[in-house]
């Protein structure tokens, strides 16, 4: 799973305040200023540019609290 293409994504949608190239893959997400509302902005463009859905089981906020947690999630709707 691509992590870079994760954290353009991030990069663009989620209108954190610092450089998302500077975060880690377990970098909190949520700690760098992800909010409920970017967040959705996050999971629609990743559900356009991977081809995925995210289930309404995967819709919480451990699923996208870090680029690690969301190139697993993505990973286990690809397999």
């Amino acid at each position: 799973m691509p992590i870079d293409d994760i954290r353009d994504i991030v990069a663009r949608h989620a209108r954190l305040a610092g450089d998302v190239a500077a975060l880690q893959p377990e970098s909190d997400l949520y700690a760098a200023g992800l909010t409920s509302l970017t967040t959705v902005h996050v999971m629609l463009a990743l559900e356009d540019h991977f081809d995925v859905e995210f289930p309404e089981e995967l819709l919480r906020r451990q699923t996208f609290e870090s680029l690690q947690a969301i190139a697993d999630a993505i990973e286990s709707l690809r397999t």
